[in-house]
C-alpha cells in the first residue's frame, strides 16, 4: 500500500507531460500554417481545408471533430464560429446598399429632400404670413417710412436734439405731410366732381360721334344696343356692387388698422431701432451670427438708398407728368400727379396702370387728340426715368434684373395684392445684398482658415506681377 502514492504521482506528472507536449505540437502547427487556425473565422479559410493531422499520443476517438453545436458552445470567449464544411455552397458577398445605387441618383435623392424640406418650409411661413398679412404689411410698411426718415433724425441728432424729441419731431413731420397730401387729394377730386361729369359725359358724346364718322362702320343703334347692355348689366348686378361697396368699407377699416399700426412700429423703430436689431441677432445661431451681422447694416444701407431713390424718382415723374397735363388743359391735373406719385412705387405695373388713368381722364374730357399728346408726355417721361433717373439716382446699390422685378411684383400680387407688389422689388434687393455678402463673407473665412502655401507649392500659388509693376514700384 506505501506504493501506491508513488504510483498515483508518477501518473500524474505523465499526465501532464503528455499535456504540455500536445499544447507545443499544437503551437507549432499553428505557426507552420497561420492561415489555418483551429478557430479561424469563415472568410478567412477556404472551404476546402485540409484537416489537421491528430497527435500520435491522442487516440482517433479523441482526435474526432466535435460536433458543429458542441464546437461552437465549447469555444472558448472571443473566438468566432469556425469555418463552415467544405460541403458547403458559396455565397457571393451582398454590395453596401449605399453603393448599389448611383452616384447621380444618390445626389439627386439628396437634393429632393432638401429641396422638399425647404419647400414645405417656405409653405409654412406663407401660411402663417397670409394669416396675419395686416400685421406683416405694416411692419414692412413701418421699414420703409423708418428708412426714408431715418437720415431726418440722424441729422437732428447731430444738431444736438435728444434722441426721444428728434425721433418726435421726425415722425410727427412726416406723418403731418403725408396727411396733408392724401387730404389734398381726397379735396381735389370732390372739388372737381362735377366738373369731371360734366366733362366725361361731353367725352362720351364726342366719343358717339366719332365712332360713327369712323372707317369701323359702327352704327348708332350699335352703340344704343351696347349702352343698354351696360344698364342691364349694372341693374342685374346691383347686390353684387352693393357687396363690394360693404368689402369696401370692411378695407377701409382694415386700412386704418394697418395705418396706425405702421406709424406706432414706426416710431419705435425711429427711438430704438439699434437696439431691436441687437435683440433680433440673439435669435440667431452663434455660428451665423457674425455673418448675419455684418449682411444687416449693408442690407439696412441697400433699403435707404431704394426708398429715397424711388421717392426723388417719383416726385420727378408726377411734376413733370402734372406738368405735362396742366399745359394740356386736362381736368384734374394735380390729383393724377399725386396718382403717378403713389403707383409710381409699384415697379412696371405702377406706371403703367397712372399713364393709362391720365390718358381715359383726357380722352373722356378732351378728346382723342389731347389723348395722344398725354401717352407721348408719359411715354416720354418713362423713358427718361428708366434710361437716365434710375441708373443716376438708384445706381448699383439696388441694381436688380428686370426680369427679377416683373417675378417678384407678379408674385408680390398675386401673394398680399396692392401692398405685396409695393414690398416686392425692396425684398428682392435687400435679399440680393445680403446673398452677395454671406457669399464673400464665407469665401474669405475659408481662406483665413486655409493653411498658408509652402516650399514649391508656395511659388506654384504665388500670383505673377502685372508687367511693368516692378519697375514701377521700383520708381
Amino acid at each position: 500500500m506505501s506504493r501506491v502514492p508513488g504510483l498515483l504521482g508518477r501518473l500524474g506528472e505523465s499526465l501532464s507531460r503528455m499535456g504540455e507536449r500536445l499544447d507545443e505540437r499544437r503551437a507549432e502547427a499553428e505557426r507552420d500554417d497561420p492561415l489555418d487556425p483551429p478557430y479561424a473565422t469563415p472568410h478567412e479559410v477556404p472551404h476546402e481545408a485540409p484537416a489537421a493531422p491528430a497527435p500520435p499520443d491522442v487516440t482517433p476517438e479523441s482526435a474526432a471533430p466535435l460536433p458543429e453545436a458542441e464546437t461552437a458552445t465549447t469555444a472558448e470567449p472571443g473566438r468566432s464560429v469556425p469555418a463552415p464544411p467544405s460541403y458547403a455552397p458559396a455565397v457571393a458577398a451582398r454590395p453596401d446598399p449605399a453603393a448599389a445605387i448611383p452616384w447621380g441618383l444618390r445626389v439627386a435623392a439628396e437634393a429632393g429632400v432638401r429641396l422638399l424640406v425647404l419647400a414645405g418650409t417656405v409653405w409654412v411661413l406663407m401660411k402663417v404670413i397670409s394669416s396675419v398679412q395686416l400685421v406683416v404689411l405694416a411692419f414692412v410698411a413701418a421699414l420703409l417710412i423708418t428708412a426714408l426718415l431715418q437720415p431726418t433724425v440722424a441729422m437732428l441728432r447731430r444738431k444736438g436734439l435728444p434722441r426721444g424729441l428728434a425721433t418726435a419731431v421726425t415722425a410727427v413731420s412726416g406723418f403731418v405731410v403725408m396727411g396733408l397730401v392724401g387730404w389734398f387729394v381726397v379735396w381735389q377730386v370732390m372739388d372737381n366732381v362735377d366738373n369731371l361729369s360734366d366733362r366725361v359725359k361731353d367725352g362720351i358724346e364726342e366719343l358717339k360721334h366719332w365712332l360713327l364718322d369712323s372707317p369701323f362702320h359702327v352704327t348708332e343703334q350699335q352703340i344704343n344696343e351696347i349702352a343698354k347692355n351696360l344698364s342691364e348689366a349694372i341693374g342685374a348686378n346691383a347686390e353684387q356692387i352693393t357687396s363690394v361697396g360693404l368689402q369696401g368699407v370692411t378695407v377701409i377699416v382694415e386700412a386704418m388698422t394697418g395705418i396706425l399700426l405702421a406709424m406706432f412700429c414706426t416710431l419705435f423703430l425711429l427711438y430704438d431701432g439699434k437696439k431691436v436689431w441687437e435683440w433680433t441677432l440673439k435669435l440667431v445661431p452663434a455660428q451665423a451670427r457674425p455673418g448675419v451681422a455684418g449682411a444687416g447694416p449693408r442690407a439696412w444701407r441697400t433699403l435707404t438708398a431704394y426708398v429715397r431713390g424711388t421717392v426723388l424718382v417719383a416726385l420727378i415723374d408726377a411734376v413733370f407728368i402734372g406738368l405735362g397735363l396742366w399745359f394740356l388743359d386736362v381736368p384734374m391735373a394735380v390729383p393724377l400727379a399725386v396718382f403717378i406719385f403713389l403707383f409710381a412705387f409699384i415697379p412696371l405695373v405702377g406706371a403703367v396702370i397712372s399713364g393709362a388713368l391720365a390718358c381715359v381722364v383726357a380722352l373722356v374730357t378732351n378728346g382723342v387728340f389731347t389723348a395722344l399728346m398725354v401717352l407721348v408726355v408719359v411715354l416720354a417721361v418713362q423713358q427718361i426715368e428708366g434710361h437716365i433717373l434710375q441708373p443716376f439716382i438708384l445706381g448699383r446699390a439696388v441694381r436688380v434684373h428686370p426680369l427679377a422685378v416683373v417675378l417678384a411684383v407678379a408674385a408680390g400680387g398675386l401673394t398680399a395684392g396692392i401692398g405685396g407688389a409695393v414690398v416686392a422689388v425692396p425684398l428682392v434687393a435687400v435679399l440680393n445684398t445680403v446673398v452677395g455678402y454671406l457669399r464673400a463673407y464665407t469665401t474669405e473665412q475659408a481662406l483665413r482658415s486655409t493653411p498658408e502655401p509652402r516650399g514649391a507649392t508656395a511659388f506654384a500659388v504665388a500670383p505673377v506681377p502685372a508687367p511693368g509693376a516692378i519697375e514701377a514700384e521700383a520708381k
